[in-house]
């Protein structure tokens, strides 16, 4: 298992990866494995009013897609990315709602 990241830098974003175990307490979790994009973010999108403000979204996937969808879904949303959890084949990705 390892946590994938996000990390800006000088105005420029790239993706950092690390050994690492991620502890992320998540308030409810989405299954999306076993779909293709845009099914997983359309999923997290349709749970997100479930939680309230502060609490943390978990998305699991298996399209490796969702690396670079959930990420830019938090950025267009303006919830916060918090990170990857890889366990292939599952890709376990984790947002906090901000408004």
């Amino acid at each position: 298992m390892y946590f994938i990241g996000m990390l800006q830098t000088h105005n420029r974003t790239r993706r950092e990866e690390r050994m690492t175990k991620l502890t992320v307490k998540s308030d409810l979790t989405v299954d999306a494995m076993g779909t293709w994009c845009p099914v997983p973010i359309l999923r997290a999108a349709d749970h997100l009013h479930r939680i309230a403000v502060g609490e943390v979204l978990e998305l699991l996937a298996t399209d490796e897609a969702v690396l670079g969808d959930l990420p830019a879904w938090c950025r267009a949303t303006g919830q916060e990315f918090l990170g990857f959890e890889v366990e292939l084949p599952v890709y376990r990705g984790y947002a906090r709602r901000t408004r």
